[in-house]
């Protein structure tokens, strides 16, 4: 009997030994979270904007004639009333000393008419000449001085059809290549191009919003939701094709009444200093145009988001403590922090830490939770309603 129990036992030992161990479960995993509430936060629109000089004078030529200096260098700075061209003055000239020999004349035959006009004074009082002579000679007098004054205006007009055998800036600004050489004949009637200036200090950028975008905000702050301050002013800051920020702000100085026709769109305008001539017409940026504050905003840490082709995905922990990919549709990203206009609520708990170490469906355990910070201020402009797009 002892013998079956014990071979019964060692059976029993050996099937037990034969199965597989269970598996124990992974632990969770150590992370931080943040617990997102709604605050006040920048209301941002980004837009594409071209730089455009706040001046631009074309530099033609007001007299016909062959051009014989060019007086600046291509693409420097030029001052308003600089020398730029010299055409040939030497027919001017000629005219302008022709003209002035003619008033000579004039004026000589001017003051005889008048000497004799003096002379049949008395007379014509004590009857020595009749009244007819002297009206005559008071008419005569009248017409030499009028011709006095029409070869006068015509010197005036040939002098400064002289002066502007120099050819002189406009404005001031930067100076563009030459448009024609020493030796080339320019005409007044063409008024042919001889270069052009622009002014870039400051600088325009100009934007195309979408007019529904600016129906949106009008709505938006009818309702209170987006809040603008007194100040009157929307700040712009720029960013450039390779990702730099340019370091000075500016702000909405010009908003179209009218829409696009074929864009839909409403023209805005914004001015920015540019001591540095680092803002070039023609160059596309990027804008961050801050119109008022979003009263009741979301945001989340940069470090939290994975940016995805189609947006952006957090992680956040679930009912049962697990991690859940959440996809975000995300705004502009202000001070470290991501705007979220849609796919979180207030309440959510997103994960900012060891990001790289969680899967959807992994157990984690927070750390601490930390309540979500509003994003550092960055300087916001208001005023003009109409100069941003649609609320945050």
């Amino acid at each position: 009997m002892r013998a079956i129990v014990s071979g019964l036992a060692a059976c029993l030992l050996l099937g037990a030994c034969s199965g597989e161990p269970e598996v124990p479960a992974p632990p969770p995993v150590q992370v931080r979270t943040i617990t997102v509430a709604p605050q006040e936060i920048p209301n941002v629109v980004e837009l594409p904007g071209r730089v455009e000089p706040v001046r631009v004078a074309e530099v033609r030529a007001r007299v016909t004639g062959i051009v014989q200096e060019r007086l600046y260098q291509e693409g420097s700075d030029v001052r308003q009333g600089q020398p730029l061209f010299r055409i040939d003055p030497r027919e001017l000239r000629a005219a302008s000393a022709q003209t002035q020999a003619a008033l000579a004349r004039a004026q000589a035959t001017a003051t005889n008419a008048r000497a004799v006009v003096e002379r049949y004074r008395p007379l014509v009082a004590e009857n020595a000449i009749s009244g007819q002579e002297f009206d005559a000679a008071l008419a005569a007098s009248r017409e030499a001085q009028a011709s006095v004054a029409q070869i006068r205006a015509q010197l005036d007009a040939a002098q400064l059809q002289l002066g502007y055998t120099t050819v002189r800036a406009p404005i001031s600004g930067r100076a563009g290549r030459a448009e024609i050489t020493e030796g080339a004949l320019v005409s007044q009637a063409e008024g042919t191009l001889m270069t052009r200036i622009e002014q870039i200090s400051p600088v325009y950028v100009s934007f195309a919003q979408a007019a529904s975008e600016v129906l949106q905000l009008r709505r938006a702050v009818a309702e209170g939701t987006v809040k603008l301050d007194a100040n009157d002013r929307v700040e712009v800051r720029l960013t450039f094709s390779d990702g730099t920020a340019y370091p000075v702000p500016g702000f909405i100085d010009f908003l179209a009444f009218s829409v696009d026709q074929q864009t839909g769109t409403v023209e805005l305008r914004a001015e920015f200093p540019n001591p540095q001539a680092l803002l070039l017409p023609g160059e596309f940026v990027r804008a961050q145009i801050f119109a008022g504050e979003v009263r009741r905003g979301l945001t989340v840490p940069q470090r939290a988001v994975s940016l995805t082709e189609e947006g952006g995905t957090v992680f956040v922990v679930d009912g049962e403590g697990m991690a859940a990919i959440r996809p975000v549709k995300l705004g502009a990203l202000v001070g470290g922090n991501w705007i979220v206009e849609s796919g979180l609520k207030a309440g959510d708990r997103v994960i900012v830490s060891n990001l790289q170490k969680i899967r959807p469906g992994v157990p984690v355990q927070i750390a601490n939770t930390p309540t979500g910070r509003r994003p550092a201020a960055a300087p916001t402009g208001q005023g003009q309603t109409q100069s941003a797009g649609g609320a945050r």
